[in-house]
């Protein structure tokens, strides 16, 4: 289980491209070249996890917990099941603030702007790899956990739009419309398009 040990203001804080130069380079704790790992070292936050292909699978999530390369949480593990059965060869695993926490509930309670910026790179990045980028919305109910978390949405959806993302959700929606989490996903489910804009506008609309 990861608690964050302090706001991420308060830890040393990489931006993406220099992290990414780090995790395009070979890595003694793992294969860098079936690996996207971005920082390639555990810390308090994580840009991108995923696996190397010619057609990625981008899955957003709403913060990282403990996964690493070669040790794939259960949420991961669906993840990897899900984007190979509908017909992608990896999966690269986004989120919405980048910060880890294994429980929602210990993220922190004010956005840090960098580190926003900076997740917003990480996302542009992965979109980058696909001439067709899809994005799997997958952040669960636990989008209102935070009320910095919407206007994520909002920030990454509007990356998505300058790359032509093509937006998709796996799994029943909940009352109020949000993407099902990808843990408890049955291993045959398929994704089925999503309206990232519509949502989007009724998520604010709620608030």
């Amino acid at each position: 289980m990861h608690i964050p040990a302090c706001p991420t203001a308060e830890t040393e804080l990489l931006a993406f491209r220099e992290a990414l130069e780090a995790a395009l380079s070979p890595s003694p704790d793992y294969d860098a070249d079936r690996w996207l790992y971005v920082p390639n070292t555990y810390r308090e936050y994580r840009y991108l996890l995923g696996t190397r292909g010619s057609r990625p699978l981008l899955c957003l999530g709403v913060n990282p917990s403990t996964a690493v390369p070669g040790d794939l949480d259960n949420t991961l593990k669906s993840v990897e099941r899900v984007a190979l059965g509908n017909g992608f060869d990896s999966f690269i695993m986004c989120n919405v603030y980048a910060q880890r926490a294994t429980r929602p509930g210990d993220m922190e309670r004010t956005l840090n702007p960098d580190l926003h910026r900076e997740n917003l790179a990480a996302f542009a990045y992965a979109l980058s790899l696909s001439e067709a980028p899809a994005v799997w919305a997958a952040w669960g109910t636990v989008i209102e956990q935070r009320p910095y978390l919407p206007g994520c949405v909002r920030d990454l959806i509007e990356v998505g739009r300058r790359y032509g993302a093509r937006w998709y959700t796996a799994g029943a929606r909940s009352k109020r419309g949000h993407p099902h989490h990808p843990l408890y996903l049955r291993k045959d489910s398929l994704l089925e398009e999503f309206d990232a804009e519509a949502y989007c506008d009724s998520l604010f609309a709620a608030l």
